[in-house]
């Protein structure tokens, strides 16, 4: 039972993604003692009397304690922005105890893959810089059971332009916007950067309409270069107008992943994936951070990872992770890009 854990330090978890978190944990694992931390105590404790089982925590990431001193003892680290001391890693390594982080672009991920290196039997570490803590790629891994080879992996993701979140997804929107030269591409099994020209792309999203893209690199493309050996992989992101909203709604999220390749019968299969999260992108990333969660302290999926450095495709079951999707209000659509 969960019950027999410690808390769970969420740091960030009483901003828009991580109290969203803190609540679907509470969710999927009602017993499971929660810490949510932040800068401001009172937000914190806040959202911590929200959740229930939980407490609030005032966190320092400029000091190697974090600021909580010796007596406060948890069972793993979650943080929801990105530390630039990487004094969060660091404090899980020295207490031994599971770490996640999912705010990395792929050109910076080169520091925690060194803290790692140079301590790698003290702590199991997940990087799930992934878009949206795993949205698409757990997805395109559960499609990518109908197929025997796959050639093209293009994935398609649509942020509104009025769900940016808080300022925790803001600051990570801009500086890998802003200083990634170029994004993380596979083109003829090669790894490629696209940059300038390269870069631009165009966007169908869910009810047809074309929107202007660009070339972005979370996690995803190396990650399902590793796993499917994809000849082509890509991932564009457009910063626009949902459909949803185009219909006077709400905004929403929208995932479109289309593959191609051969079919388990041999012949070509081309299908083109859509999938809308009609609350937008938030309660996306803060299940992927859930289900992470739940993997790391052996909650779901097996018992818990021993010391090594992880990405939660490894780890989590993508039919798994696809239905929790749908518990929590993902649609799924399929359409098929063979004309008959």
């Amino acid at each position: 039972m969960s019950s027999k854990f410690l808390p769970v330090l969420m740091i960030g978890g009483s901003g828009v993604v991580g109290s969203q978190a803190a609540k679907i944990i509470r969710r999927l694992q009602p017993t499971l003692p929660l810490a949510v931390g932040g800068r401001d105590l009172g937000r914190a404790e806040a959202v911590a009397r929200e959740v229930g089982n939980a407490v609030g925590v005032s966190v320092d990431l400029e000091r190697p304690d974090l600021g909580l001193g010796d007596e406060l003892r948890f069972s793993a680290v979650v943080i929801f922005l990105k530390d630039e001391k990487l004094s969060s890693m660091r404090y899980a390594q020295h207490h031994g105890i599971p770490y996640i982080s999912l705010s990395s672009g792929t050109f910076e991920v080169g520091p925690e893959m060194a803290q790692y290196i140079h301590a790698p039997d003290k702590a199991p570490i997940l990087l799930a810089s992934h878009w949206l803590a795993g949205a698409a790629v757990f997805p395109i891994l559960e499609f990518a059971k109908a197929y025997t080879a796959i050639d093209r992996i293009r994935i398609g993701v649509l942020l509104d332009e009025q769900d940016m979140g808080g300022p925790a997804a803001l600051a990570d929107y801009n500086r890998i916007t802003g200083f990634a030269p170029a994004a993380l591409t596979v083109k003829d099994g090669r790894f490629r950067w696209a940059g300038g020209e390269d870069s631009k792309a165009r966007y169908v999203s869910v009810d047809g309409v074309e929107l202007d893209a660009v070339a972005y690199s979370p996690f995803d493309v190396m990650a399902l270069a590793a796993r499917t050996n994809a000849a082509n992989i890509r991932l564009d992101l457009a910063y626009s107008e949902s459909a949803s909203r185009r219909r006077r709604e709400p905004f929403s999220t929208e995932i479109v992943i289309e593959m191609a390749g051969r079919g388990r019968d041999g012949q070509p299969l081309d299908h083109r994936h859509e999938i809308v999260q009609p609350e937008g992108q938030a309660p996306l990333t803060a299940l992927g951070i859930a289900l992470a969660v739940e993997r790391m302290l052996g909650l779901e999926g097996g018992d818990a990872p021993a010391p090594g450095l992880y990405l939660p495709e490894v780890l989590i079951d993508p039919a798994y992770y696809v239905r929790r999707m749908k518990e929590f209000g993902a649609s799924f659509t399929e359409r098929s890009m063979i004309a008959a």
